[in-house]
């Protein structure tokens, strides 16, 4: 853990062409690596995805309103889940914390490997509504960084450019985490959007701007010209599970009711644990007979 606080800051170009967000994230990618008990190549994998999510929700949803982001490209690491909302709290799962992949002569760990690219990204709204929207793009290159820019271009028909990064430090703990997401506002001309496409190709990547211990701030003011940016707010970000005992026992009334008495009669009890965030619970015969009630109670109504 570092001593700094995790933030995003969200910024508007003065003509109005742009819009640009920056986060450091390393808080929140060494709270899911501890978590997670992740593995190097794991860590960097799970990391750029949070980081993803959280730049992805904060620019298309907004309120109360959550995301689900589903990443399969069929590598070592399997299937990664990423729950986040408006407000920059943001949750992940990955199916294999362990997965391992060669580093290669400069100790650079290629991402598109342990994540593959032969799958897809999903990306799920929940919106208040009964039916949440639902939309699946292909992976580009398992970077992570192109499959995010891809949806946005595909999905919400929003030009964008997204650099995510996780850099480890020599014994694997997160030396910083982040990224910037850039999109183009309607009415954005063809030269503006040329010259920061240009200027964007050549400008350092997030991770060596963060290596330079840029902050948000700092980054959005390159992307965009210091005399340029309007910063519009910084947020605090965190990993952040909305799991608990009550949110289970929900869970466990919704099974067959031969499912609980079975946990009652044969097990005696049953061990729950969050896939996000490995917090455990423990419900005995007495708590599973008042969750068999109240699954009863909620049949015959």
């Amino acid at each position: 853990m570092t001593n700094k606080h995790d933030h995003l800051v969200k910024s508007i170009s003065n003509d109005g062409m742009f819009r640009a967000y920056s986060i450091d994230a390393t808080n929140i990618v060494s709270e899911a690596k501890r978590r997670h008990h992740t593995s190097d190549a794991v860590t960097e994998a799970l990391g750029r995805s949070l980081i993803g999510g959280v730049l992805l929700s904060s620019s298309v949803i907004k309120g109360r309103e959550t995301m689900t982001i589903k990443i399969d490209g069929r590598g070592p690491v399997g299937l990664i889940i990423i729950d986040a909302d408006a407000n920059g709290n943001v949750k992940g799962y990955i199916q294999h914390p362990k997965a391992k992949v060669t580093s290669d002569s400069n100790g650079n760990i290629d991402v598109g490997k342990v994540v593959g690219k032969n799958g897809y990204m999903q990306v799920i709204k929940s919106q208040g509504g009964d039916e949440p929207y639902t939309s699946n793009v292909e992976l580009v290159s398992g970077q992570i960084g192109d499959d995010f820019t891809y949806y946005l271009a595909q999905s919400e028909q929003i030009p964008s450019a997204i650099d995510v990064s996780v850099k480890l430090n020599q014994d694997g703990s997160v030396e910083y985490a982040g990224g910037y997401l850039v999109q183009k506002m309607p009415g954005a001309s063809g030269d503006a959007i040329e010259k920061l496409e240009n200027h964007l190709k050549m400008m350092p990547g997030i991770s060596k701007l963060m290596s330079n211990n840029q902050t948000p701030a700092d980054i959005l003011k390159q992307i965009l010209g210091s005399k340029n940016t309007k910063i519009l707010s910084k947020t605090p970000t965190q990993f952040k599970c909305n799991c608990s005992k009550k949110r289970f026992a929900n869970d466990i009334a919704g099974l067959n009711p031969n499912d609980i008495k079975q946990m009652i009669n044969e097990d005696h009890g049953a061990d729950v644990t969050c896939n996000f965030c490995g917090n455990h619970y423990h419900y005995s015969e007495d708590e599973l007979k008042a969750i068999l009630i109240l699954a009863d109670s909620k049949k015959h109504k």
